[in-house]
């Protein structure tokens, strides 16, 4: 085992992953909620907002924004929508088909803003 120093983030998960089908279960279980954090990560920032102010826009704690930032717990979608109102953005949700063919380049979308 080499040292965990001088590595990045991504390298010492990627390690890690590779070691424990405990931590790859996790990983992909919380997928989509570190890439929701990203996005509100993001556009908070852009925006010079910090949490505390993101969290009374949005009519929630200070807390619950921390909770989502960190990408470990799943958030109601009336919650996600007051968010991104909160931060002059719409919410979109929808669907990708799913495909084997490879011939099918664009696949079909959609998404309604909510």
């Amino acid at each position: 085992m080499t040292s965990p120093v001088g590595r990045t983030s991504a390298d010492g998960a990627t390690a890690r992953a590779a070691r424990s089908a405990t931590y790859r279960g996790e990983r992909d279980r919380t997928r989509s909620w570190v890439a929701i954090a990203k996005l509100v990560i993001q556009r908070r920032t852009v925006l010079g907002m910090t949490q505390q102010e993101l969290a009374t826009r949005a009519n929630t704690s200070h807390s619950a924004i921390s909770r989502l930032e960190g990408g470990r717990h799943a958030t109601h979608l009336e919650t996600l929508h007051r968010i991104f109102a909160a931060l002059g953005a719409d919410l979109l949700v929808g669907y990708e088909v799913r495909t084997n063919e490879e011939s099918q380049k664009k696949p079909e979308r959609e998404l309604v803003a909510v």
